[in-house]
């Protein structure tokens, strides 16, 4: 949530920053509303205050054995007024709060504006691989290696599933593994949070109310889209100690998603579907650590992703490709030979204080003085759905075997992944 007082007072800079994104809300519009919450607020809260002094009052001549009488109805003529005030305070801070609750998050100073078009590539690692036969893509891969079984996948729950089986299911176990160890190694907390979560928590991650009819309803609960869901929950409504911070997480999860797939190749075999395996990394941090946060996630990310041997590139999304809730994002993308193109496996954040706001999490400064909001930050570290494809492709052999990346192969698989000898 963005802070109000910010829009009072520069409601030009949060107009434009906005349009980077092209969003362009009424700010006039709001601030008109504002002013008339704000006389709605203090109005009640003077008919309160007359009020209780009226009762005491009363009180104070019953005591004595005095008449009331006209005090009484005073009080009565004032209690309907204040229903009034009330009911009028009550519309109009709903209204106030609604704006509030759609707007999404200032991007940074330094992302461009406008959408995915103006992306802009930081940097490349590596080169794409070139082979020396008719390469092939990841669906192929997967089904002459038994690893994947898109077809059983879809039979136990529709379109969009699949099921990870033989040396498939080890290595995805491996890759999750892999970067569980690395994180805790680094320092970060394991945390295994639950997947049902309720609304407060997906508004306190900004995906509600706007993406609300987009994840998996439960009993009143909805199945998280991404462990952050769940990780910015974890200090809300508290105030953290300064010497405490950054606090730094990870966890595991499946991530349940109303993805609209097809048959194009960009979505094919585990490209895209309604549930995949992420590691995902999240911070509380000092406002004025974030930056250095916000790097110190990518870095992870890219570690990960070079230590699987795989081509990759790292994007600064323009404003217009950040999520809502999110003021800058770097996009770690691997290279997959049958697209032609970059796949991403991990966003990296920074939503400055936007979900703290949301969620009440301050932090208390070690010297004293006034609570502040802290800054969170998330990355994915990794997602695997898309890195299977990755490695398939680029550690293809001429023979259809598939080089195994050395620092996976502790957790038991091969270095090689050979065609498997009969169909299952």
């Amino acid at each position: 949530m963005l802070d109000v007082t910010l829009i009072r007072n520069r409601p030009d800079q949060v107009r434009d920053a906005l349009r980077k994104r092209a969003v362009d809300p009424d700010i006039p519009g709001f601030l008109t509303l504002d002013t008339a919450f704000r006389e709605a607020r203090t109005a009640v809260e003077r008919l309160r205050g007359e009020r209780r002094r009226i009762s005491a009052e009363i009180a104070v001549r019953r005591r004595e054995g005095a008449e009331a009488d006209a005090l009484q109805a005073t009080a009565k003529a004032l209690t309907g007024e204040l229903a009034d005030a009330e009911a009028r305070l009550a519309e109009l801070a709903g209204r106030h709060q609604e704006f509030l609750d759609a707007l999404p998050n200032l991007p940074d100073d330094d992302v461009a504006a406008g959408g995915k078009e103006n992306n802009e590539v930081v940097r490349a690692v590596g080169a794409p691989p070139a082979f020396g036969f008719p390469a092939r893509d990841h669906v192929e891969l997967t089904e002459d290696l038994g690893l994947v079984d898109h077809r059983r996948g879809a039979a136990l729950a529709g379109s969009g599933y699949w099921i990870y089986r033989g040396e498939g299911a080890a290595l995805e176990w491996a890759l999750l593994n892999h970067f569980l160890d690395a994180h805790r190694r680094a320092g970060y907390e394991f945390v295994l949070p639950p997947h049902l979560l309720t609304y407060e928590a997906g508004y306190t991650a900004g995906q509600f109310p706007k993406f609300a009819d987009e994840v998996f309803r439960v009993d009143g609960h909805f199945l998280l889209p991404t462990a952050e869901t769940a990780l910015v929950n974890l200090h809300r409504g508290e105030t953290l100690d300064e010497r405490d911070l950054p606090r730094r997480y990870v966890a595991y999860t499946p991530c349940y998603r109303r993805e609209s797939g097809s048959h194009r190749t960009a979505d094919r075999g585990t490209l895209r579907g309604h549930q995949f395996n992420k590691v995902e990394l999240f911070q509380f941090a000092r406002p004025g650590g974030s930056d250095a946060a916000h790097l110190e996630l990518l870095a992870r990310a890219e570690e990960l992703v070079a230590g699987l041997g795989l081509h990759y590139r790292v994007t600064k999304l323009a404003a217009g490709d950040i999520s809502p809730a999110q003021a800058k994002t770097y996009d770690v993308e691997v290279w997959l030979p049958s697209l032609g193109g970059y796949a991403e496996v991990s966003s990296v954040s920074n939503a400055r204080e936007y979900q703290a706001r949301r969620g009440g999490i301050r932090y208390r400064p070690a010297g004293g003085g006034r609570s502040a909001y802290v800054h969170t930050l998330n990355a994915s570290g990794l997602a695997t759905s898309r890195l299977l494809p990755a490695i398939l492709e680029q550690h293809q052999r001429a023979d259809g075997t598939v080089a195994v990346p050395e620092v996976l192969r502790r957790w038991g698989l091969p270095e090689v992944l050979r065609p498997r000898a009969t169909s299952a």
